[in-house]
């Protein structure tokens, strides 16, 4: 994913992010110094929908806007051969059958 959020404050003018966090905490979003400063210079970690929203509001912008997806950047799935080797089934059947063992006797209650 692409954060996209100073490009957009910029095209709206906004050209520091003390001023978009005053702009926000009017629609009613506290956002800490430290939070605003990691939304503003890179991605932010975790960014609640409802933060979102208020971005979105502040910035008369979509989600869209904001978030650009990158799907060419995510690897492709591993081959069926290589997973099996990765999880430890080298030289085993690649059909493996999982047959249940009949249990004997009652487990003991807990002491």
């Amino acid at each position: 994913m692409k954060w996209n959020l100073r490009l957009v404050a910029a095209n709206r003018g906004i050209w520091k992010s003390s001023e978009l966090r005053r702009l926000l905490a009017a629609r009613g979003l506290e956002i800490s110094t430290g939070k605003m400063s990691g939304m503003w210079s890179s991605t932010p970690a975790v960014l609640r929908p409802e933060e979102l929203d208020v971005l979105c509001a502040v910035l008369d912008c979509g989600i869209e806007d904001l978030i650009t997806a990158e799907p060419n950047t995510v690897a492709p799935p591993a081959a069926t051969e290589e997973h099996g080797r990765a999880v430890g089934d080298q030289g085993r059947d690649p059909v493996r059958r999982i047959t249940p063992k009949p249990r004997t006797g009652r487990s003991l209650p807990p002491r």
